[in-house]
């Protein structure tokens, strides 16, 4: 189930966000204890060294080791509080701050780009992160990221796909990254046809990936 919001924003809550509400929702069912009433016990009797309370948690409460890390960082004041509108709040700052001050005349730009991811599809999911802004299909299937004062960075997720010069190889398909190849844009004249064709070749695909036997087997 999505994690419900309460403010309005132009952004979408960030698949880890909404992972993290979904598992405070359920934590007591599963561990017999909140959120809450875990970092009160932590606090009250776990070691103060972090990697030791993380196994602490496990040995003597059995928790698996990603429980073991996330309350751990919850009750260090470090770990994601599963808050969608507080993701969706800070969500508008990041990008305020992303095209600020030498990179403000980025915005125009950017604003043109997430026109076009959106306009893929109502499945397009926009979760910015503190330096560029992704769009999700069921994956991240493009990004949006300033890279200099005059020049945004739009990369797309194309796997292998044999592409022209004006598409760089990031090498993230060696590196088995989402992102495998950049367009250098530093205009809004720029975002034309050609730039339009990759952005829906690279959504779907997403979509391809998704209904693929292979991703049907691991989804089951």
């Amino acid at each position: 189930m999505p994690a419900k919001t309460k403010i309005s924003s132009a952004y979408d809550v960030h698949p880890g966000v909404a992972m993290v509400h979904n598992v405070i929702t359920s934590l007591k069912e599963k561990t017999g204890r909140s959120l809450d009433e875990w970092i009160k016990l932590v606090k009250k009797d776990a070691p103060v060294d972090e990697k030791k309370r993380r196994e602490w948690l496990k040995n003597k409460y059995e928790l698996g080791t990603n429980y073991a890390w996330w309350i751990t960082e919850c009750s260090l004041g470090k770990g994601e509080d599963g808050d969608p509108d507080l993701y969706l709040r800070r969500a508008d700052d990041y990008v305020e701050r992303m095209y600020s001050k030498s990179k403000a005349g980025l915005r125009p730009v950017y604003d043109a780009l997430l026109k076009l991811g959106r306009s893929m599809g109502g499945d397009v999911k926009v979760c910015p992160c503190q330096t560029m802004v992704p769009f999700y299909r069921n994956h991240v299937f493009a990004q949006i990221k300033p890279a200099t004062k005059t020049r945004i960075d739009l990369g797309l997720a194309l796997k292998d796909t044999k592409t022209p010069a004006r598409l760089i190889d990031t090498g993230g398909f060696a590196k088995k990254d989402r992102i495998t190849h950049r367009i250098e844009i530093a205009s809004v004249d720029e975002i034309d046809d050609e730039v339009k064709r990759w952005v829906k070749k690279a959504y779907e695909m997403d979509e391809a990936v998704r209904k693929s036997p292979s991703a049907a087997k691991m989804a089951g």
